[in-house]
């Protein structure tokens, strides 16, 4: 029997108003969070933590808090992207959870 699950973020939009962007000044930021649940092959089925609500501009793709103050993400290694379907994937995964192809180390 094979078991694939998990942990995994899901980010969700909390408002569908656009907001303005304290970056570029556009009205194309949008109130989000990013709630991590447990997940059963790849499907988000229990909530188990809930983020913080932040603006993320569509636009220029800057990342506030909800007073308009930019958030500092922690640094980390660079994201890495599957080169066959573009999604992002762990540094750890030898294999696409997406596409399923094979990825270079």
């Amino acid at each position: 029997m094979i078991f694939i699950g998990g942990v995994q973020p899901k980010t969700r939009t909390l408002d569908d108003h656009p907001r303005i962007c304290p970056h570029c000044g556009l009205s194309r930021a949008y109130l989000k969070r990013t709630d991590h649940y447990i997940s059963l092959f790849f499907i988000p089925l229990i909530p188990i933590s809930r983020g913080k609500p932040f603006l993320a501009c569509e636009l220029c793709g800057s990342i506030f808090d909800e007073r308009g103050q930019p958030m500092t993400l922690p640094s980390g290694p660079k994201e890495r992207h599957c080169p066959g379907c573009g999604e992002p994937v762990e540094s750890h995964f030898s294999y696409c959870p997406y596409c399923g192809r094979a990825l270079s180390p």
